[in-house]
Order: C-alpha cells, then structure tokens, then sequence
C-alpha cells in the first residue's frame, strides 16, 4: 500500500468535528514539539527517570495457583514454549522461524524493514512501502510469545524460558529507544506492551534474576516510564475513540497500578481510570453489546477492560461497580450469542488481536474467553460449559468476588445493537441464525463496520452453511479489503449494483445504513435498513421445525441482487431457483425466489465473488448464490431453506 493520497485525507478531515479538529492541530504541535525528546537507538538516553523509593511489585499470583492449571493447558503451553525457543511460531497466519533472534523492524511478508532511528512522528507506517505489512511487524513487539514463555517457566522452573525472556525483552528495550522507529506510532500497541509486560513480571515473579530485568534494570525503568509518559500526552480522540482508546487506558491502568514506581504513577493511574470507565461506557450499548458491531472487538475491548479491571482491584484502587456491572454484561453477551459449539458471530472486522497470550492462542473459538468471563464474574445457569484454561485458572486466582444481578434466561435479542439470535428449538443439530438490523459501526468514521445490513448468517451444528465472509486484510490489498466488506460479499440484498454504505479508505465509511428491527420473538425477526434511500428494504426470516424461511420486500420497483453465500463446507445442485447443499453432517434444500435469475460463483476474481477468510491473513474460495432480477412492491422474494427432511 502507497501512502494515502491527498483525497483521503481530505475525506478523513469531513467526519472530523470541530473540536476534533482543534485537539488533533494541538496534538500535531506537540509531535513536532517532542522531536528533540527523541533517543536514537545507541544515544545515551541521559535520561532522569523520576523514581519513588519504594519499587517493589506486590500484585503476585496467590502462593500455589500453578496446581489450578489443568494438566492439558500444562502440557499445551509447555510445547509451545519449546516451540518458540526453537525459533517457530505462527503470527497472523504467517509461520515465523526467526525468533531465536527476531529481526523486530522486518515485515516477513514482504521482506521489507522499517528504519529504526527515524522519528516515529516522521514515519509514515500506513505506508507499506516503507514499513512492510503494519500488522505484522507489530504483531511480535506486542510481546505474546514471552508471555506464553514466561507461563512455561512459571509451570516448570525451567530456566531456559526466562533467560530467552530475558534476552529478547532487553534486545527489544535497546533497539527500541523513546519516539524512535514504527513501534512507538500506536497507542494501542504500547497499552497491550504494559500489559505484557506486567504478566511477564509477575509469572517470573519467583525467579532468582526478576528484579535484575526490571527494578534494577535502568532500561526496563526508561521504557516503563517512556511508555506511560506516552500515554499519557497522545490519546485517541473524537472520530478515534474506539477500541484504540480502550486500549490505551488499560494499559496505562495496567502499567501504573503494576508498575507504581514514578512520582507521576497516582496520577497516571487516576488519570487512565477515570479515561478507561469513561471510554468503556461511551465504547458500550447498555445491553452490554460492543458499538463497532465487530464481534471480535467485542471481546477484544472486554479483555483489555477486564485485565486493566483486575490490576486495580490488585493493587486496591478497584474500579467502580457500574463498570464492573457494565463489564459483566459484556461478558454475558459474548455467553449468550454463541452457537452450540461455541463459535460467535462474524460480523464486521476480526483481526485477531489479543491482549493476554498464556495459553497457545485459538483463534477458531470463544471458549477460552468464556472460561475467563466464568473465572472473572462466574458462569449462571445458562451459560455453555467451557473448559478452563491455563488463562481463566490464573487470572480467575487474582478476583475478589462475582457480579449480581445476572439475566436469569439466555438473551436472544439485543435491541440497542440490532442482534437478534434464532435458534430451533426442535430436537436434532442446532440451527443458528444471527440477523443483523443494527447501527453502521461506531464513531463517524465506523472503522471496523461492515455493509452488513440485514444480512443473515446461519449455522447448522456449527457449520457454516450461509457464511459471514470475515475479513482477510487490513493494509495492502485495496480491492480485497473493499470486496470483504462490501454489500454483495453478505448474505443481503443489493440495489442497482450499489453499496448500502459508502466507503472512503480502508477504515473510514462516509455513509452508513441504519438498520431498524421492527418486530422479533423466539423463532421470527423482522427488520429494515435505510441505506438505499428512499427505497427501503424490508427483511423477514422465520426459523421453525427445521425451516428458515427468508423474504426480502423493497418499496419501488428496482434492480437487484440477492446473495447467498455458502460456507466453505458446503457444497450445491442447483437447478434454477432449487437447490441441494451438502456438508459432511448434514444437507438442506433450498428453494430460490423463480422471479431471479439465479447463478453460481466460486472464487471468482473479475469481479471478486465467492470468497470466504477463515481467519486473518487468509481467503479460501467458496461457492455464492446470486438471483438477479427487477422486484417490485408487491412481490416478496422469497428464499426458503430446509433442514429437516
């Protein structure tokens, strides 16, 4: 990817308010005021970090919490650790075997290394030809795989993992001097650093050479304080306030509760406190639903609130309980919208990110972060079992107390977000239909939202059979990054060959389509979205006995497209407007409206269609249904599928 041209910026600045406007020309000022602060990798940093008496770390582990680990996590994290002393380790779907040594500046991708000594306010690291692929040269510096050895010694003593521990924090520490080279260009990836870097201390809490790499190491003083002094100066604002904001409170929370060693640590922590209950309530439906709309964010900024939550209660600074109310629902939510084998909704951007790595990372399921919610607040009755995690039995060892006032019933319906959840009640595999009628994303740029208006997705069994296409990209890939989120990549109808939503760059929507649910109950939703104004589509689906039965309805005459996307499992007959899926488990019967022309279309590449990414960094072909046809007012359009012979 290019640097972006002038007209993105220019459309950028129109969803800007006011008063963004204002703090972002102040915030450009101080960039250019902190240039001389900068240390170039090798300068003597000549740097007084201003220092209490007292740099104890007293939020260990509880004295025996190892025996709560079950054995398989045991066993799992073990491996992994060898794994990674060998030098191997997957990253972003990429396998890295550099690790013994990592290069911390090289994008594996391309090939290509960012400088290390340039201003970061200087660096443009949105510009892959310059920096490589962003996301995975940071990916590494956010520190997961010394997390993941730092577990390994705290299970077994084995020295080898600290010392590796050891050697690439210091490694990193010393290439990686303040406001110099990409890693110092987030805020986000600087939270999740403290975040890391607070667990790594506290698993190596019983090592003999601990204090040695942090209290009385003058680097890992300098970077604690550079990172927090950060921070504290450059937040994400206005148009930015999303998960980005979340991420930089926490981990400021993190790192002056763990770390409180600087003279400017209350006021850090106080700071980051008040900035972190703000964000998460702002950031948050009041049923607990994340506002991107993107599943994955959704448990994303949970995470980073629950551990930042945690650290205060540690060090008895402990949050209030509307957060902690606030928390718990989110918690609840991510419980109550999985399917039965656990798997959550795709909708909008999920790019994997992590805050805590201990377990080896499984990105294909929910049940390590459900295992923590149980750990952290508690399981009800109503929630899937989960199986505990190396994870949930450590940080479930730090917490206090559990959280009241719980829904005494499943939810399956979150009006404020638009998400409703039919399942069939009837015996055999589930059938799980999650319909989407809620806002376009959040903030006016709606960065991770997807043109996803009443599109459906459906699983029988935890099957994919009508697929939410994922993601596959952030940077790089301009036409793929727009096909995964477009209109006719989901399960929805499309008008006149047009988006429902009007993209302008890679994480900035300039119009979005408002869904409405207009009625719902146990087995039926009804919706509409604005986004083709003034026609208006109207969706109906109605889940019963083993039947989805799926109407579209628009209110003029109109071309349009109706797509149907099969997971990657699933395989088709059709013929006209019937067809046959088939799936190892399982098969239905489809009958298409017969007003459409109906055609099939898998990994096709002029114009992009029928694809699917199974997680980021990675597209698989599948099969889409398109009907394409004229409706008019009074016909319905009408698609029904049949699970149950």
């Amino acid at each position: 990817m290019s640097r972006q041209p002038l007209g993105w910026y220019l459309r950028r600045l129109r969803r800007m308010s006011p008063a963004e406007l204002l703090w972002r020309v102040r915030d450009t000022g101080r960039r250019t005021a902190w240039a001389y602060q900068q240390v170039r990798p090798g300068q003597d940093a000549a740097v007084h970090v201003p220092l209490r008496r007292d740099l104890s770390f007293s939020t260990t582990l509880p004295p025996d919490a190892a025996r709560l680990v079950p054995e398989d996590a045991r066993k799992a994290i073990i491996a992994t650790a060898d794994s990674i002393l060998a030098g191997h380790l997957e990253v972003l779907g990429v396998e890295r075997t550099d690790l013994r040594t990592p290069d911390w500046f090289r994008d594996p991708v391309t090939g290509r290394r960012s400088d290390p000594a340039q201003y970061v306010f200087k660096l443009n690291h949105r510009n892959e030809e310059v920096v490589g692929n962003i996301k995975q040269v940071w990916e590494l510096s956010r520190h997961h795989h010394l997390t993941q050895l730092a577990a390994a010694w705290y299970l077994t003593h084995d020295d080898r993992y600290a010392e590796r521990v050891a050697d690439h924090l210091t490694d990193w520490w010393r290439t990686n001097p303040f406001l110099s080279g990409v890693h110092w260009a987030s805020g986000i990836e600087i939270g999740i650093r403290l975040i890391s870097w607070t667990w790594i201390r506290r698993l190596l809490n019983d090592w003999p050479e601990i204090t040695d790499l942090f209290e009385h190491n003058e680097l890992a003083l300098q970077q604690i304080y550079w990172h927090q002094r950060y921070l504290a100066a450059f937040q994400s604002r206005g148009s930015s306030a999303n998960n980005h904001v979340i991420a930089e409170a926490a981990g400021q929370l993190v790192g002056a509760c763990a770390f409180p060693w600087f003279t400017k640590s209350t006021r850090w922590r106080q700071n980051a406190a008040a900035l972190l209950e703000q964000a998460f309530d702002a950031n948050t439906f009041p049923s607990g639903v994340n506002r991107e709309l993107a599943t994955d964010y959704h448990r994303f900024v949970s995470e980073l609130v629950l551990y930042a939550a945690l650290e205060a209660d540690s060090a008895g600074h402990p949050l209030s309980q509307q957060t902690w109310a606030l928390l718990t629902r989110t918690l609840d939510v991510a419980a109550a919208v999985v399917d039965n084998t656990l798997r959550p909704p795709r909708q909008g951007d999920d790019d994997e990110g992590m805050v805590l790595v201990l377990d080896p990372p499984d990105i294909s399921t929910w049940s390590a972060y459900l295992s923590l919610g149980a750990a952290v607040a508690g399981g009800v009755s109503w929630w899937p079992g989960s199986q505990p995690t190396a994870t949930s039995a450590l940080v479930g060892s730090l917490v206090n107390g559990r959280q009241p006032d719980r829904p005494a019933e499943r939810p399956e319906h979150f009006q404020d977000a638009g998400l409703t959840v039919l399942r069939s009640r009837d015996a055999g595999p589930e059938i799980w239909c999650r319909a989407d009628a809620g806002p376009h994303g959040f903030l006016s740029i709606a960065a991770h939202a997807h043109a996803d208006a009443l599109s459906l997705e459906v699983r029988v069994d935890g099957v994919d059979v009508l697929a939410d296409p994922g993601t596959y990209c952030y940077h790089g890939e301009e036409e793929w990054r727009n096909y995964f989120r477009s209109t006719i990549a989901h399960n929805t109808l499309e008008i006149a060959h047009t988006e429902q939503s009007t993209w302008g760059g890679p994480f900035l929507w300039l119009r979005g389509a408002r869904g409405k649910v207009l009625s719902h109950s146990s087995s039926t939703w009804d919706a509409e979205h604005d986004g083709y104004a003034p026609i208006t589509h109207r969706r109906t689906a109605t889940l019963d006995r083993g039947v989805l039965q799926v109407e579209d309805r628009v209110d003029a005459t109109t071309d349009v497209r109706i797509a149907w996307h099969l997971g990657p499992d699933v395989t088709v007959e059709l013929n006209h407007s019937t067809g046959r899926l088939t799936w190892s488990t399982g098969s239905a019967v489809v009958e298409l409206p017969a007003g459409l022309t109906w055609t099939a279309h898998r990994g096709a590449d002029d114009p992009l269609l029928g694809w699917y990414s199974p997680r980021f960094g990675h597209k698989v072909p599948i099969t889409t249904l398109i009907g394409s046809g004229t409706l008019t007012p009074d016909a319905a359009a009408t698609s029904t599928f049949r699970f149950r012979s």
